[in-house]
């Protein structure tokens, strides 16, 4: 069984496999990209051909609130690179608080995205939905549409994104994950987080500071 099993082995070195698992990972994410990637440039062609409705509409967002969770998303992307780092030389218990760190900012940033959201619906800044709109006009609709449909959509990557890295650093606290020997997934998912945050990036700008 076990000569089987290698004669079926695809990669005859580990590095191989590294590489291997790398690329399937970045053709993932340019999946991930092109999803994300009509939105913002829907969100840019809007700004260029409504900018007065998006700097009128943009001012009812939080902007501190919105910086407060980009400063979440880089310090967990921070912990993240560290953790990747300390992978590859078999520190599997700063792998772990990394991760599970990181984790943590996710689910802050989800708690304060909750609280943001639950605002602008008793402001009515949710369209069709909630008390009656500040705002009126097809513009300033369109615009807070744009908001809701990309900001709920990267929530759900980072739902995502802190299961993995929680179940990651989980799995190195308790050995199930042996390290520096599966370093790679723990590469593999700081890829995806940080992608997570670059959507973020992009989004803060696009939305919060149109105005």
């Amino acid at each position: 069984m076990s000569t089987a099993a290698e004669r079926l082995e695809p990669f005859d070195l580990r590095s191989q496999k590294r590489r291997a698992d790398r690329f399937g990972m970045f053709v993932f994410l340019a999946s991930e990209i092109m999803l994300f990637g009509p939105l913002f440039v829907a969100m840019a062609v809007y700004r260029v051909l409504h900018p007065q409705a998006a700097a009128e509409t943009a001012r009812h967002l939080n902007l501190w609130l919105g910086a407060a969770n980009t400063a979440l998303l880089l310090t967990s992307s921070l912990l993240v690179a560290l953790a990747v780092l300390a992978g590859q030389n078999g520190r599997r218990r700063v792998v772990a608080a990394c991760l599970l760190t990181a984790a943590l900012l996710g689910v802050a940033f989800l708690v304060v995205k909750g609280v943001e959201y639950q605002a602008e619906y008793v402001e009515g800044l949710m369209p069709k939905i909630g008390p009656p709109s500040p705002i009126a006009g097809r513009a300033p609709t369109l615009f807070m549409s744009l908001y809701f449909v990309s900001t709920a959509l990267h929530a759900v990557h980072v739902t995502v994104g802190a299961l993995l890295l929680a179940g990651t650093g989980v799995g190195a606290w308790s050995r199930r994950l042996p390290l520096p020997k599966r370093a790679m997934t723990v590469e593999v998912v700081g890829l995806y987080w940080h992608l997570v945050d670059v959507i973020w990036v992009f989004l803060f700008p696009l939305l919060y500071l149109a105005r």
